[in-house]
């Protein structure tokens, strides 16, 4: 190939030139579509959806369920008390406080994806004790001051346990101030 910049021929004539265009009334590579279906005009109706009974929360008519809908009024009913774990609500609620606090508080949030409630506890237990360790780590140099905290530690465990277990019954949260409410826009925004 000659690149001059004057050259005495067009370098068209010697350059590939691109393929003929096609001509065909389609323009898919593929032009054949797929059979029509017979028996019916919708789109939308399929053959291999499975009939509505499959659906229902009935186990009698064979339904497995995914939830109580009731599909006339746009209400779902969701069962508040129920857990990710085979554990109680209440029970769980406690673990938060009592599991080696934050680290049981975090297991929690690992392991709980249904239960707003056991979320709740969970992150309030984390936030509140990590700061606690903190504040342990930075008076540790003195031992009153640790002995005291390690008390009030254990009165706060004891404290939000109990409110935790007493509470589960009507799903009250009792908040600490700025810790709970953190912990509830934790929650709310899941």
């Amino acid at each position: 190939m000659d690149f001059a910049p004057y050259q005495d021929t067009a370098p068209e004539s010697t350059r590939a030139l691109s393929p003929p265009p096609r001509r065909s009334l389609s323009r898919s590579p593929n032009p054949k579509s797929p059979p029509a279906s017979r028996g019916t005009t919708d789109p939308f109706v399929s053959s291999t959806l499975p009939a509505p009974s499959h659906f229902s929360d009935d186990p009698r008519r064979g339904g497995r369920g995914f939830g109580n809908t009731d599909m006339e009024s746009g209400r779902v009913d969701v069962n508040l008390f129920e857990t990710s774990l085979p554990l109680r609500l209440d029970y769980e609620a406690m673990l938060a406080y009592l599991l080696l606090p934050p680290a049981g508080g975090v297991l929690l949030l690992v392991l709980e994806h249904k239960s707003d409630y056991v979320r709740f506890h969970a992150w309030q237990s984390s936030l509140v004790f990590t700061v606690m360790f903190i504040i342990h780590l930075i008076f540790s140099w003195t031992s009153v001051v640790s002995w005291i905290l390690f008390v009030f530690d254990l009165g706060l465990i004891a404290f939000l346990t109990m409110h935790a277990y007493q509470d589960a019954n009507n799903l009250d949260r009792l908040e600490l101030p700025f810790f709970g409410g953190l912990a509830s826009s934790f929650v709310d925004a899941e």
